[in-house]
């Protein structure tokens, strides 16, 4: 697996981030058939990850509450909600991981574990769940599909988004490190699917000079995300067929590698001392890099500016207060302030580079007190 260098179509200054695009030197020369790595045999592949957390919900006892982190993505939550009530308890990226405390359970419930931007322990999880035998467990290992947790993990169900981190138009996995029943995707394909696939075949075209609009891939990328939304369907055909053909040890090698030297950069920059390490195990994959602004305000414009630069970094995650929320304001205070790099196994040392300069300079204007977390 090699960094993509790309090249962008509209302008001199390459893009980074935003949506993958179809890449054929992520495939491997030596396929040996099943999925990538250790993914046990027994195993459901949905469109979402959503989709399956429904799912596994639905075949756990009725009645109870779902225990939702409150540092989490509200659109999957209010899903869930569905199914269950909701209910929060506090875990920010701050790598202290839950508040116990918080987490106040009954006969009856099912608790959502997060390996929140692939930095948390297992550990002090897996003496909860010791702890707590009559409470399921679901683990969503979205942000590091492949980490020696998931490997390892003793939970009911552990659920992961594919698309998050491998170039795929789709993909939720589902499997049950405990032998409990799984549950089968529901209907057709999302024809989402393959509105993703073709916007990321245009995305590629573009990349390579091609005369393709880019609105016309984007338009795709929208439509297509909105199809796909909480779909309990299977994964798509081509999803199926590509993933076990992907060179996933080496996309996250590289995401890893870039990640860490993008931290490394930051540091050297600004020598912020207000930086928290990964607590996780040695293979410890970051999940892009985030970093905490002292106020919306001074957010929003970072994103305006890397964005000025073909810099295109999502917010994990909004929370609307007068909407669907956690009800935790030191979680929605602080996804008030974040903002994720979007640095991941397409990035080249320059892009690294770039991308550290132009977060330097735009810290460096507005205040010094920013501070990068969970790298």
């Amino acid at each position: 697996m090699r960094s993509d260098p790309g090249r962008c179509s509209d302008a001199g200054i390459r893009e980074i981030g935003s949506e993958f695009h179809w890449d054929p030197s992520a495939l491997l020369s030596d396929v040996r058939g099943g999925l990538p790595g250790w993914v046990p045999a027994r195993r459901e592949l949905f469109a979402t990850g959503c989709g399956a957390l429904r799912a596994a919900l639905r075949l756990l006892p009725p009645g109870g509450r779902l225990h939702v982190p409150s540092y989490f993505c509200m659109g999957v939550a209010e899903a869930l909600a569905q199914d269950r009530p909701v209910a929060f308890y506090r875990q920010l990226p701050d790598g202290r991981g839950p508040r116990w405390e918080t987490l106040r359970i009954r006969a009856g419930d099912v608790v959502l574990a997060q390996n929140l931007f692939g930095g948390d322990e297992q550990p002090p999880w897996n003496a909860w769940i010791r702890a707590h035998p009559g409470i399921p467990v679901i683990e969503d290992h979205s942000h590091d599909p492949f980490s020696i947790w998931a490997k390892n993990s003793i939970a009911a169900y552990v659920v992961s988004s594919l698309r998050k981190t491998l170039p795929l138009p789709d993909g939720g996995l589902l499997w049950s490190p405990t032998g409990r029943e799984l549950p089968a995707p529901e209907g057709p394909e999302s024809p989402g699917a393959g509105q993703k696939l073709a916007a990321m075949l245009l995305k590629a075209g573009w990349l390579d000079g091609q005369p393709v609009p880019k609105e016309t891939f984007r338009a795709l990328q929208r439509r297509g995300e909105g199809e796909l939304l909480g779909s309990a369907g299977p994964a798509s055909t081509v999803t199926r067929a590509v993933l076990p053909m992907l060179d996933v040890a080496g996309i996250r090698a590289l995401s890893s590698r870039n990640a860490f030297a993008l931290r490394d950069a930051l540091l050297a920059r600004t020598g912020n001392a207000g930086i928290l390490g990964f607590h996780g195990s040695e293979d410890v994959a970051p999940f892009r890099i985030q970093i905490v602004l002292p106020s919306t305000v001074e957010r929003d414009g970072l994103l305006e500016t890397l964005a000025a630069n073909r810099i295109y970094a999502p917010v994990h995650w909004r929370q609307d207060r007068r909407g669907w929320w956690s009800g935790d304001q030191e979680a929605a205070a602080l996804a008030d302030r974040m903002i994720t790099l979007p640095v991941d196994h397409r990035c080249s040392s320059d892009d690294v580079f770039r991308m550290a300069e132009v977060v330097t300079a735009q810290v460096s204007r507005e205040s010094r007190s920013s501070h990068i977390i969970r790298a």
